[in-house]
């Protein structure tokens, strides 16, 4: 059985998201959604979802402004994206169900069932950022001029970066020299998940509005407070090879939530469900049993 895909309506603009029918339904367990990272897509958990749909139905969204979602010139911020996995919940699901994210999905993963308790029976986390955290490391007096030239740098280059950055070449390069450590993974299939969105004729501009939110003091509710008042079991997943976020968060990160797992996967970097998602779907499992 493949993924079915579908559209919905979120506030007015399209939101993709794909469906797996669980092949064993004789089994009570909770669905799973799946929420990808920043400039990813849902195609983005292609291994992952046949092993994760043996017993569980697994939902997989496109949030909005990436992959087959509308990419609205809108104020994007990690608010909206919850706000869209709710909605998304009320209208498909409507029972408790496991949360799994990558980068920036795991922190909406992580803030949904924190501000909605009634949809989540687990969370799972990969590469889990802290917006607060990397703020923090510039000092406060200076942090208005900062979020000043970060304003004048993304006026001016944004547009023209994201051309260049978009290029199947590029995207390659970027991908082997940062993201992954396994480069057999960075395969064509990977290229096209991450540069088809890319050509739709509003991805500039969505990506001009993201970088802006991105730099608006707004832009996410509190990570550390979302961990403490959160009421279900986490695993918190990191690559040890991770050149994006510091693995080292993995264990800050953890003393904040009550009832938290935090697993490091020797040579993995940003991405390690994709990069190795067999040793991926084992753990996931093992700690879902």
């Amino acid at each position: 059985m493949q993924l079915e895909y579908g559209d919905w309506d979120f506030q007015g603009w399209r939101s993709r998201y794909g469906f797996y029918q669980s092949r064993n339904l004789t089994h009570n367990k909770p669905p799973i959604l799946l929420i990808h990272g920043f400039g990813a897509a849902l195609d983005h958990w292609r291994d992952n979802i046949p092993a994760l749909a043996e017993n569980h139905t697994v939902y997989a969204i496109d949030l909005l402004g990436f992959g087959g979602s509308e990419k609205p010139p809108t104020r994007y911020s990690i608010y909206l994206w919850v706000e869209q996995v709710f909605q998304f919940w009320h209208k498909f699901i409507g029972v408790p169900m496991v949360i799994i994210g990558n980068s920036v999905g795991s922190l909406v993963a992580a803030i949904a069932a924190s501000h909605h308790p009634e949809i989540a029976s687990g969370v799972v986390t990969i590469s889990l950022p802290d917006i607060d955290a990397f703020r923090d490391l510039v000092p406060k007096y200076l942090q208005p001029i900062e979020r000043f030239v970060k304003a004048i740098v993304a006026a001016i280059l944004i547009k023209p970066l994201f051309f260049l950055i978009r290029q199947p070449f590029m995207i390659r390069f970027i991908l082997k020299r940062v993201v992954y450590c396994d480069h057999r993974r960075v395969d064509d299939e990977l290229i096209e998940i991450i540069a088809k969105p890319a050509r739709d004729r509003q991805a500039a501009e969505a990506f001009l509005r993201l970088n802006r939110s991105l730099n608006r003091p707004n832009y996410s509710p509190s990570l550390t407070q979302a961990l403490s008042q959160l009421q279900v079991p986490l695993l918190i997943l990191w690559g040890s090879c991770d050149r994006l976020i510091p693995p080292s968060e993995g264990n800050r990160l953890v003393k904040y939530a009550p009832n938290a797992t935090l697993m490091y996967l020797e040579g993995m970097g940003h991405c390690p469900h994709d990069e190795n998602p067999e040793r991926v779907n084992y753990e996931i499992l093992q700690w879902l049993a």
